[in-house]
């Protein structure tokens, strides 16, 4: 599989909100980062799904190297 691109080397701190369904890009070639905007397509790639248990902040990952998708787990620093 193809390496997905670095949309961002840090993550993007997005509110959520309790209940509603996110989409993370998971190729890094969208334009409605950290959002899948259907760039991936024909890529290998597919978005991953977010489900909020809570109105908070979460940290989708920017690198999109993370072991943890969509969350960022620290990944970029060793980019």
């Amino acid at each position: 599989m193809a390496e997905p691109v670095v949309a961002q080397k840090s993550p993007y701190s997005v509110e959520v909100a309790k209940d509603q369904e996110y989409w993370w890009c998971a190729c890094g070639q969208s334009k409605s980062q950290p959002y899948c905007d259907g760039s991936h397509k024909g890529s290998g790639f597919s978005p991953v799904q977010y489900n909020a248990k809570a109105d908070r902040t979460v940290h989708f990952c920017g690198c999109k190297n993370t072991g943890n998708q969509p969350l960022c787990d620290g990944s970029h620093n060793s980019l």
